[in-house]
């Protein structure tokens, strides 16, 4: 098994753990095990079927698993989601909010009109094809070899924030304070995005923010694994910095979410260097 894919065999037996005590209601403690024990025997029989006969379909298909993986991460965490909220943690993070966004923020963002707003929500819209984008990246520039260099700190950002959600029961500050601070132009974009939180959105927590973790993760990656080809990391850390922006101008997330998935990020390209540095020690030694 790839790194990455250990990661997430882990945070599927979490779920499937925490589904049983946790006060969800049923069928969800019935239901999670035994879809996350489908999704494991299903990545075993793939790696497997990549070592016995070592093609390389299979090993794309291995590196694209991933992202399909992780969706379903995030639909997990959500039938997590308890039934009662008492709103302690969001009272006290919007205070930080409107400090930052009462104190000059909003008005520099919103100096030009719908352009900078505009700009915030199509970089939103586009932190779910981060990832893609980058192992793409690999492809074009042949380093397919890389792709689980890059995986392992995008996807551990990701799966840091989830694992958290089920302490940290909050809601984003779009509903809990609806109206309030929000952006001056609801331009198509933003309500493109609505729409897709509406539908798709969870209910267990939004903090630490994995829409901010998973975006700094892509580019702090990509300047692990594509060193030699700036400009990718560089775009990304500018998305990722777009992004982080996004969601608090937008009341997608409180500060403390983003700050906390920065937190989250930083966390796992240490993880991953020292992962590095262990391997090349015992290369050495060998």
């Amino acid at each position: 098994m790839r790194p990455y894919e250990w990661l997430l065999i882990v945070y599927f037996c979490y779920t499937a753990a925490a589904a049983q005590w946790l006060p969800v209601r049923m069928p969800i403690p019935v239901v999670t095990p035994l879809l996350n024990l489908t999704i494991l025997a299903a990545m075993v029989l793939l790696a497997w079927a990549h070592g016995l006969r070592h093609r390389v379909l299979l090993g794309v298909i291995r590196d694209w698993f991933a992202f399909p993986l992780l969706l379903l991460t995030y639909r997990e965490i959500g039938w997590l989601a308890l039934p009662e909220n008492t709103h302690t943690l969001e009272q006290r993070w919007i205070e930080w909010d409107r400090a930052v966004l009462r104190g000059g923020l909003k008005a520099a963002i919103e100096a030009l009109g719908p352009l900078v707003p505009s700009l915030l929500e199509i970089s939103y819209t586009l932190v779910y094809s981060l990832g893609p984008f980058a192992v793409t990246m690999l492809y074009v520039y042949r380093r397919r070899e890389r792709v689980k260099r890059f995986l392992f700190p995008f996807v551990l950002a990701v799966v840091l924030c989830y694992i958290q959600y089920p302490f940290w029961p909050s809601e984003p500050p779009r509903t809990i304070f609806p109206g309030q601070d929000s952006p001056a132009f609801d331009t198509v974009f933003r309500r493109f995005n609505f729409g897709m939180l509406g539908g798709y959105g969870i209910h267990t927590s939004v903090f630490p923010s994995a829409h901010v973790a998973g975006a700094f993760a892509a580019a702090f990656g990509m300047m692990e694994a594509l060193p030699e080809r700036r400009w990718v990391g560089r775009f990304l850390l500018v998305m990722a910095v777009l992004i982080a922006t996004a969601t608090v101008y937008g009341r997608y997330h409180y500060l403390a979410d983003a700050g906390a998935g920065l937190l989250m990020a930083l966390v796992a390209l240490g993880v991953s260097r020292m992962r590095s540095a262990v391997a090349a020690s015992t290369a050495a030694r060998e």
